[in-house]
């Protein structure tokens, strides 16, 4: 009597599955390409859920290298892509917008879909201005910052305060060329968990003047309540 017999299996690393079908007479391969693998977005080590996006921040390196924001898996300032600069880099996602990568606004605070970016802060000769960017900025949006060289030489007790407002714990004692970084949210001022600080330490200093690079990254809520 005839018979068949199925057998289904993964191929480890090609995401297909092979079925065979046996019958007295012959035998049927059939392959198919199975469920796509989810690839961790930032390099991250795991894959974010689905209620949250996927950062890293890494601060610079002495006065050398710049520093890098990767968002939901798209790098959005580096060195490399020549938007950053010494002092205060900020990246401001709307997450209001479901459309995050039509556009972006480099250098200005024109209203975007979902990134405006603030590099090299640091160089506006007044710390009001600096105040005055950080003031517009709208609730429930999410902010990245990364230092480079020095971002302590124009930040102000007042500027301090509008990162406090955002979750900062550590923006008070950020001091000259320590390297700092910050993913938070403003208007909700609850903590973040997504800070990092080394200090500028003549004894534990990696570069001449400068202490190692700092980076922070996970899984960042899409939404205030999650």
């Amino acid at each position: 009597m005839p018979y068949i017999f199925i057998l289904f299996y993964f191929i480890s690393g090609f995401n297909k599955i092979h079925t065979t079908f046996t019958t007295g007479e012959s035998e049927i391969h059939i392959f198919a390409a199975g469920p796509a693998k989810a690839v961790p977005k930032c390099s991250l080590s795991a894959v974010c859920p689905s209620d949250h996006f996927a950062f890293k921040i890494q601060s610079g390196a002495a006065n050398v290298v710049g520093p890098k924001i990767c968002f939901d898996g798209k790098n959005i300032m580096s060195h490399i892509m020549n938007n950053v600069g010494p002092g205060l880099n900020i990246v401001v996602v709307n997450v209001s917008n479901d459309n995050l990568f039509n556009t972006f606004q480099t250098l200005s605070f024109i209203e975007a879909p979902q990134f405006l970016l603030f590099p090299n802060l640091n160089s506006i000769s007044d710390s009001a201005d600096i105040l005055a960017y950080l003031n517009e900025i709208k609730p429930g949006m999410i902010v990245l910052v990364a230092s480079f060289d020095d971002a302590a030489t124009k930040m102000t007790d007042e500027i301090r305060q509008m990162f406090v407002e955002m979750g900062s714990t550590l923006i008070g004692s950020v001091k000259r060329r320590d390297n700092w970084v910050f993913a938070g949210r403003t208007g909700i001022k609850i903590k973040s968990f997504f800070e990092q600080v080394t200090e500028n330490d003549k004894e534990t200093n990696i570069f001449d003047g400068w202490p190692g690079m700092v980076e922070v990254g996970g899984c960042f809520p899409r939404t205030i309540g999650v």
